[in-house]
């Protein structure tokens, strides 16, 4: 049945009102960081999770409760530390002298946001122990199954220098976010601002609620009827089979790239561009919202050799030479 793109666009327009009033008021205790806020946007719309990637003090702790800030949910934040236990984070059976029996204990993920401060702190027992959660939205102890509450995302934090005392994420970790952000250092003119807002013992970083969650998955539903057309569907589809077949279509870097993006990062470089088109009250994709995303639906997809990191290729150079061979519709 043929969508009418001027109703369709009539209904973004009406269901995305709340995206400007929580924007605003991030950026009562936010300056700058557009890319970053935008992007933990698209993971709300898309049921998805984020990873943060950055030094300490570019404020990746502080938007995460932000945004939690926002909105009418749980949250709850873990700090990973090497002696964390999976129990810690998705509860255990305590046994009951009354009746003899094992009762559920309830961990802390069971919250609508989780903010997982420096995730690479913590080994990778640790880290597996969110895959069920992340995934299947539940979490298993003993022999039965526990829902999660919808919405609920996992924003997770790393420190990208500091190598004593961290763990590599297992590489079906990191596929399991839809999105993996560098954060960077502020511009001048920003940092200034930042010097003005934080610059006393007590900064005021609490934010007002002004959004209910329901609203946010409402929206949700209204992500997955924007357009994708077959064009687009197929150059999406190309950028994925170039980074697996790199001997084939870049025979520059056929020895540098270990392994290329899963189809898990097909579908979500798909619901990124919807949901970013969203934003900014578009009822179709474009390539330009494909481009805008590759970079973080990818960057912790395509896994490199020790021949390129020797020779200093990164991830993003794939990526920008990727999008160079590919023709855009």
């Amino acid at each position: 049945m043929p969508v009418d793109i001027d109703e369709l666009k009539s209904r973004i327009a009406e269901n995305s009102v709340w995206v400007a009033p929580v924007r605003a008021e991030l950026h009562r205790v936010l300056v700058g960081q557009e890319t970053l806020v935008d992007r933990m946007f698209v993971a709300l719309l898309t049921n998805g999770h984020i990873l943060l990637e950055g030094v300490p003090g570019l404020a990746k702790t502080l938007t995460v409760k932000a945004l939690a800030g926002t909105m009418s949910v749980s949250f709850k934040r873990f700090q990973f530390t090497p002696d964390l236990l999976p129990a810690d984070l998705l509860g255990t059976l305590i046994y009951s002298p009354s009746d003899g029996s094992f009762k559920p204990k309830l961990g802390p993920i069971f919250a609508n946001l989780i903010l997982a401060d420096e995730i690479n702190r913590s080994p990778a027992k640790v880290q597996s122990a969110l895959l069920e959660a992340m995934q299947e939205r539940q979490v298993t102890i003993g022999d039965t199954t526990h829902k999660l509450p919808d919405p609920f995302m996992v924003m997770a934090t790393q420190n990208p220098i500091d190598q004593e005392g961290t763990y590599q994420l297992p590489e079906a970790q990191l596929d399991r976010f839809l999105l993996k952000v560098r954060v960077n250092y502020p511009a001048k003119s920003e940092e200034r601002q930042i010097l003005d807002l934080m610059s006393t013992s007590s900064p005021k970083v609490d934010t007002a609620q002004v959004v209910d969650a329901s609203v946010v998955v409402a929206s949700r539903l209204l992500v997955n009827n924007i357009l994708i057309s077959d064009p687009v569907k197929d150059y999406i589809v190309d950028i994925i089979h170039h980074s697996r077949n790199a001997a084939e279509f870049m025979p520059e870097v056929k020895n540098l790239i270990r392994c290329g993006a899963s189809p898990r990062g097909t579908i979500n470089l798909a619901l990124a561009s919807r949901a970013l088109a969203f934003l900014v009250g578009r009822a179709y994709v474009t390539p330009q919202d494909v481009k805008d995303l590759a970079h973080d639906v990818l960057r912790h997809r395509i896994l490199l050799t020790y021949e390129a990191e020797a020779e200093g290729v990164t991830s993003e150079q794939i990526i920008d030479l990727i999008l160079s061979k590919v023709a855009v519709p």
